[in-house]
């Protein structure tokens, strides 16, 4: 069988696969079209971040079974249509952690004590010592967006320092963390007390932006921010403006929004700044450990169909995945519904199967799967998913019972938080056609598909109508209007199926309706 490398990767790394008499085609240095044609003959392609697996490129490989990404990120891999093909997508997550820790705090020190500057000048033969008067970090506040396993890691090394520590991190609480090692506290606390501010969250809807103008502005005026973890968390414009007008003391940047870093980039004249070209996971270490990791995984695979961290497969077993797909897919779906219900901090998930779904194990994973996409959407994957729920401070439960009700199959999910708790249950009926049949205690028979706004009212005439018409208003299309009142007696559950997104603001417009206790909009 032939192995492509398309990225540079070690030489133990390739003596694995070598050992285990593959035929490897490194190249590394090749033109794009020179991978792409070796690539159609290929069942294992190994790759780093420099190469991007297209759609085409997957369709022309004919004879592809493995995708061996050498470290976390998998935006440069078509993920979709790589599992519609059957070929499995593997990363290695975590090894990289330590490199990105210490080039964080390497950051810092840099930042601190102005190290690249004074580098600059001395070499230019100037000696401006008065004017390069740095400060310690020892007694400062470290605020650290993220408290994820890089977080942590830079936590222990700055607490080294003596520095105090707020931590943020929408989906942890007080309760997972010594006190006397971080106090947790809101975001917007953490940007004005905090003299160096970390971030170590992923780039997802929420977090792209998450350091605009406004926020940059509340930050201390002697307060540096550093950024390890990806680019489009701070924006780039908005923070080249605030270094301009001294609203913080500096800044020290790895990743950007686009990479290479183009000239014409806003932060490339900005003053006080420190900028490296995404080193955060480039040691010789980190390169050693993803080598050995993903050449591992694909001989493993490509031998005895061995699954280790598979971004796209649930289980080992290829015959039991095709049997019980359509369940893994439904209760991924599940999980998603359940983190939008659920967006806080979460103490406990419990998930039971029943009836024709005998093994809940996977069934779980693939609902931990869904529930974790949003908070950790670029590690997250049915190997790590227990791992990083158990890491959220997440108390997992799953179990079979023979009782499914009236239904042929029934896939139960309870997930609970310190202030609420939400259930949601679903069953695959005949012809493979999946249904929610309870959602938060309301007996329902819902489609679950499109976008969906879930409303709580009083239950009185004419809530229907009054919906109905400022949805009309907004142009808004109703395709299916589901309603159960089975709960209580004062109040009904309705389930609203839209063609499209609901603004905000019409959102509002609904919540004001003397009927309408609650309303949130959920995306399939």
């Amino acid at each position: 069988m032939k192995i492509l490398i398309s990225d540079p990767i070690t030489d133990s790394g390739l003596s694995i696969l070598k050992n285990a008499n593959f035929n490897v085609l490194y190249m590394p240095k090749a033109s794009i079209e020179e991978k792409i044609e070796a690539s159609k003959e290929v069942h294992g392609w190994i790759i780093r971040s420099g190469t991007t697996i297209t759609e085409k490129m997957i369709e022309e490989s004919k004879n592809l079974q493995v995708i061996g990404r050498a470290g976390v990120g998998v935006d440069n891999i078509n993920i979709p249509i790589a599992t519609r093909r059957g070929i499995v997508v593997m990363n290695t997550p975590d090894i990289n952690t330590i490199s990105a820790a210490e080039h964080t705090v390497a950051m810092m020190l840099t930042l601190s004590r102005n190290i690249s500057v004074g580098d600059s000048e001395v070499k230019q033969g100037e000696w401006n010592r008065n004017e390069l008067i740095g400060s310690e970090l020892s007694n400062k506040i470290l605020g650290i967006v993220g408290m994820g396993k890089i977080g942590r890691e830079v936590m222990t090394r700055c607490r080294s320092f003596g520095m105090k520590v707020l931590g943020y991190d929408p989906y942890m609480n007080q309760e997972m963390f010594n006190p006397d090692e971080v106090k947790m506290v809101k975001l917007d606390e953490l940007v004005s007390n905090a003299d160096i501010i970390s971030v170590h969250v992923p780039l997802t809807d929420s977090t792209k932006d998450l350091f605009n103008y406004e926020r940059l502005s509340n930050m201390k005026s002697t307060a540096r921010i550093i950024n390890v973890a990806r680019g489009g968390i701070i924006n780039e414009t908005d923070l080249a403006k605030a270094l301009s007008k001294g609203l913080l003391a500096g800044a020290a940047i790895d990743v950007f929004t686009s990479e290479p870093i183009d000239k014409s980039n806003p932060l490339v004249n900005a003053p006080n700044i420190v900028l490296t070209p995404h080193l955060g996971a480039s040691t010789n270490e980190a390169k050693e450990g993803v080598s050995l990791a993903i050449c591992e995984q694909v001989r493993d695979y490509l031998i005895d169909e061995k699954l280790n961290n598979a971004v796209n497969m649930p289980i080992s077993d290829i015959a039991k995945l095709k049997e019980i797909e359509i369940f893994l897919d439904f209760a991924e779906l599940m999980g998603n519904l359940q983190s939008q219900l659920n967006s806080g901090a979460i103490n406990k998930v419990q998930v039971e199967s029943s009836g024709s779904i005998e093994d809940s194990k996977p069934i779980a994973l693939a609902f931990l799967k869904g529930f974790l996409a949003k908070r950790i959407p670029d590690r997250v994957n049915y190997i790590n998913a227990e791992t990083l729920a158990v890491d959220l401070g997440i108390i997992i439960e799953h179990s079979y019972t023979n009782d499914s009700g009236s239904y042929t199959n029934l896939i139960r999910t309870k997930v609970s938080g310190k202030n609420k708790t939400s259930l949601i249950s679903g069953s695959v009926f005949e012809g493979g056609h999946p249904r929610l049949v309870n959602i938060l205690g309301y007996e329902m028979d819902v489609a679950p598909y499109g976008t969906m706004l879930f409303t709580w009212n009083k239950d009185v005439p004419g809530v229907i109508g009054s919906v109905g018409t400022i949805l009309g208003n907004a142009k808004v299309n109703i395709g299916g209007y589901l309603l159960s009142r089975e709960m209580n007696d004062d109040e009904a559950f309705s389930v609203i199926r839209v063609d499209s997104e609901v603004s905000k603001e019409i959102l509002v417009s609904l919540e004001k309706l003397p009927e309408i206790i609650s309303i949130q909009q959920l995306h399939c």
